[in-house]
């Protein structure tokens, strides 16, 4: 079963921690498939029933995962490819005609730099929505409606994100919603280097641990589609799995067979998190963790995602046509 003491919202993590403790090592009801194109992996998840959503701990859908290299935040060029393969699997989820309204929605606080990733690619995407509305001559016939918006957080607009999402859909009617949020993994070497996009929608704040009311087809009664890079990780999580490194490395080291080998073999590395976890939470509380270069990460990944949805969204353009009605 899908262990959640471990906080992560990513469905390739989830599927390897099922796969680290379980035997055989295929998942019933879950699908998974691999492929590299241009230096840049991706992996897609499907959870094809409930027996899969519940071993999973999420709902049926697809989720593809996008990792992005190392150096994708100094060079423009794999920034643009890293964008231009996102747009591809957008499209290949997204399955509506051009004339189709879509609305995309910044989820998260843009006070708060980790929690500003969707904000801050609401502010790059190409809204024509009310250009077509009132100077449709004016407009290339192959341009699609788009909207835009970001809601804030309860803590600064009084009102559940869902509310006011829900209230836009039932006057604007769009036909598709895509939504942006920061994520929590549970691997360092997966923050801000992974982009997740899912079918299923999406729970705002659920990866801080502050889950509202969700935003899917069920509430909305219209497809809605999350995209969410992992922007920080939880301390106890951190903790764990340094431990677990460590831990590798002395079995590695001890002889087989051996007394310590055998101890060593034997801890529970689940009650080990929760140990760890019941001993910081009186000391730092619900410590959530994020690098000390977030403030250029965070500007350099909204740019690609919002360039990967305009891609997306207006194919009859190039991007540097975007890039020159956004400037």
């Amino acid at each position: 079963m899908y262990n959640y003491s471990i906080r992560t919202d990513l469905a390739v993590e989830a599927k390897e921690m099922i796969e680290e403790t379980s035997r055989p090592k295929s998942i019933e009801g879950v699908e998974a498939t691999e492929k590299e194109e241009d230096n840049v992996k991706t992996t897609t998840v499907i959870i094809k029933n409930a027996e899969g959503a519940k071993k999973m701990g999420r709902a049926e859908g697809t989720y593809i995962t996008i990792e992005i290299p190392d150096h994708v935040h100094y060079d423009e060029d794999t920034k643009e490819s890293v964008a231009r393969s996102l747009a591809k699997e957008l499209t290949s989820v997204l399955k509506i005609d051009e004339d189709k309204v879509v609305l995309v929605v910044g989820l998260g606080n843009w006070n708060v730099t980790p929690d500003s990733l969707g904000p801050k690619v609401v502010s790059k995407i190409m809204v024509t929505r009310h250009l077509k509305e009132l100077v449709p001559d004016e407009i290339d016939e192959g341009i699609r409606p788009v909207c835009a918006i970001s809601p804030g957080v309860l803590g600064i607009t009084g009102m559940e994100t869902s509310e006011i999402v829900k209230g836009i859909v039932e006057r604007v009617k769009p036909d598709v919603l895509i939504c942006i949020d920061a994520l929590a993994s549970r691997r360092l070497n997966r923050v801000n280097t992974t982009i997740q996009i899912g079918t299923s929608g999406i729970a705002p704040g659920a990866g801080v641990g502050n889950k509202r009311k969700e935003l899917s087809e069920k509430t909305l009664g219209i497809p809605v589609i999350a995209i969410g890079v992992p922007t920080v990780v939880d301390a106890a999580t951190m903790a764990s799995d340094t431990i677990d490194l460590v831990i590798d490395d002395l079995i590695r080291e001890s002889t087989k067979g051996g007394d310590f080998y055998k101890i060593l073999k034997g801890i529970d590395r689940e009650d080990k998190h929760k140990l760890i976890t019941a001993l910081l939470t009186p000391e730092v509380g619900d410590l959530i963790v994020t690098p000390k270069e977030v403030d250029d990460v965070i500007e350099s990944i909204s740019k690609i995602i919002a360039n990967g949805i305009n891609i997306a969204l207006q194919p009859a353009l190039e991007l540097s046509d975007i890039n020159r009605y956004l400037n």
